[in-house]
């Protein structure tokens, strides 16, 4: 009988053999939820729980018996009550590293996308129509104005990858101050000026209470009207109404967004009629050799817990209740 069981709340992958065969060697059984009726009767006796997309509630957590971790098989936690877990004295991780470079590149291409309207203009094309002047104005790239919002690991490898082809980077993040961004050549600004000044609004940021809806309305009336918003973060900082009704009403030129508020978009949602909007479907992480290290990196983590350390990407390391 296996010493620990760890739970995982729900899976993306087509089999899971190689996390099977890696908690084994380390004592550990993996039992997989199924049915999302099931989730809290599978996991309350859990020794570590690998959570994906389900939502761990406080309700959830305060009935959790011995968990030692709650670990995002990825790299927001907001499907975790922190606040929660760290009054029950559980570890939350995360795998922040496993997908940096495909993110970075992901929001790359389509800030280039936008800049040289790439999708506008092959669908004109593949609807008959070969027509440059069609992509009038097209800036070039030392003249372009890149701010991005939040400035950890992924928007600074953004930035570097910008400034590799011109572009002027600036970014907000009020945890990141001006000598940390100046080995990136990247100016700190504050959020009023960036969007006031960039011609491509990147985001980066996590999905906090802080954050939630920031760009709203009034936001993208305050972005110049030739602005472009690029969204690789997390669905929900945008208003994704009040982004409709920007984009309607000539606020500002156009959207590039691999998340939405929820995962999926309905048949007739606006944006899907809408030619100055690119969608990808939350695609920005993947790639084989991600998929992997998502794996191998979530499970090492687990079983380093079971063992008696620490998480390396310990998540609520200063407020949990030991």
């Amino acid at each position: 009988m296996a010493k620990y069981k760890v739970v995982l709340t729900d899976n993306i992958f087509p089999d899971l053999n190689l996390e099977r065969e890696m908690l084994a060697a380390a004592g550990a059984e993996l039992v997989e939820v199924k049915d999302p009726a099931d989730l809290l009767a599978e996991i309350r006796d859990a020794d570590a729980i690998i959570n994906t997309y389900a939502k761990l509630t406080a309700e959830i957590i305060d009935q959790l018996e011995k968990c030692k971790l709650i670990i995002r098989n990825g790299i927001g936690v907001d499907t975790i009550d922190v606040e929660a877990a760290s009054r029950r004295g559980i570890m939350v991780a995360n795998i922040p590293t496993y997908c940096l470079e495909e993110v970075a590149t992901h929001a790359t291409a389509l800030i280039l996308a936008c800049n040289r309207k790439i999708v506008y203009l092959n669908n004109k094309v593949k609807n008959g129509i070969w027509d440059v002047k069609l992509a009038i104005p097209i800036q070039a790239a030392e003249v372009s104005v890149v701010g991005l919002v939040g400035f950890g690991r992924i928007p600074r490898s953004v930035s570097g990858k910008l400034k590799a082809l011109g572009f002027k980077v600036i970014a907000y993040d009020p945890y990141v101050s001006q000598a940390e961004a100046d080995p990136y050549g990247v100016t700190m600004v504050d959020f009023a000026t960036l969007i006031k000044k960039a011609d491509y609004v990147s985001i980066h940021c996590p999905l906090t209470r802080e954050t939630r809806g920031m760009f709203n309305y009034q936001v993208f009336q305050e972005m110049k009207r030739s602005a472009y918003l690029i969204n690789t973060a997390r669905g929900a900082v945008v208003n994704e109404k009040d982004l409709v009704a920007a984009l309607r009403d000539g606020l500002i030129a156009g959207a590039a967004l691999d998340v939405l508020e929820t995962d999926g978009i309905a048949p007739d949602h606006p944006f899907l009629s809408m030619e100055n909007v690119i969608i990808t479907p939350h695609a920005a992480w993947y790639s084989e050799q991600s998929i992997l290290r998502r794996r191998t990196q979530t499970v090492e983590e687990v079983i380093k817990v079971l063992q008696g350390g620490e998480p390396t990407s310990f998540v609520n390391k200063k407020t949990i209740k030991k």
